[in-house]
């Protein structure tokens, strides 16, 4: 199961130092004549919130029993919704490559400068869904139909290059098979890396994207060596 969240990542939230506060401010939008309405929040509880940038990005998190669950990747806070969540890294935790989930920010405590999660255990953990970013499916739709294209066009350079070798003279077929035989064998290595992807959670396709990228890169230069 995919956990998906359309994020709000905290870029220039960071200043703010805050979890679920906003800003006592009444800001002109540039280039417009709106005006955003924020909630007014006293200054003390302002600074007594956390920051994300000293307190929570890129620490570790641990749990009761003092074992490290994963580092903290990343804070979302979800539109229209005072709860935010920080993307938990527990991928090594739990013994498998990448498993990012989301943690509502109100289950992790600062013990003495300590970020702990009560009750985490690797099977908690791996029980939990996968998050990933929306925009990340639509990157991994966008990879898939480019190699799909790549694959397409190899597959027809080949069928045609096959047709002028087979009317060839000795010599240039001589070439024209080395060269086909070349394209056949990258076609297949790109289909190979492609339906491993395939076959791999969505969250999980870029642990795939390099072979993806190497073997459709060998793919295209096969092709101009042909049609050369």
């Amino acid at each position: 199961m995919t956990h998906l969240l359309s994020p709000i990542t905290l870029a220039a939230w960071m200043t703010l130092g805050v979890l679920g506060v906003t800003p006592a401010v009444q800001a002109q939008v540039a280039g417009s004549s709106t005006t955003l309405q924020t909630q007014v929040t006293p200054s003390t509880e302002v600074a007594m919130g956390w920051s994300v940038k000293k307190t929570l990005l890129g620490k570790a998190v641990y749990n009761d029993a003092g074992a490290k669950v994963g580092k903290i990747e990343d804070l979302i806070i979800a539109p229209e919704r005072n709860v935010s969540f920080v993307i938990l890294g527990a991928g090594g935790f739990v013994g498998i490559g990448r498993h990012d989930v989301a943690i509502p920010v109100g289950q992790i405590q600062d013990r003495g400068g300590r970020l702990i999660l009560p009750g985490a255990s690797k099977d908690s953990l791996k029980a939990l869904p996968t998050f990933t970013y929306v925009s990340d499916t639509r990157l991994r739709d966008q990879f898939l139909a480019q190699a799909d294209k790549d694959i397409a066009e190899a597959k027809a350079s080949l069928q045609d290059l096959e047709k002028k070798a087979s009317t060839a003279a000795t010599e240039a077929k001589a070439r024209m098979d080395v060269q086909a035989s070349a394209l056949r064998d990258d076609i297949q290595s790109a289909e190979t890396r492609l339906a491993e992807m395939r076959q791999a959670t969505a969250v999980h396709w870029r642990d795939f994207e390099a072979s993806v990228n190497a073997a459709t890169l060998r793919l295209r230069k096969s092709i101009d060596k042909a049609v050369g």
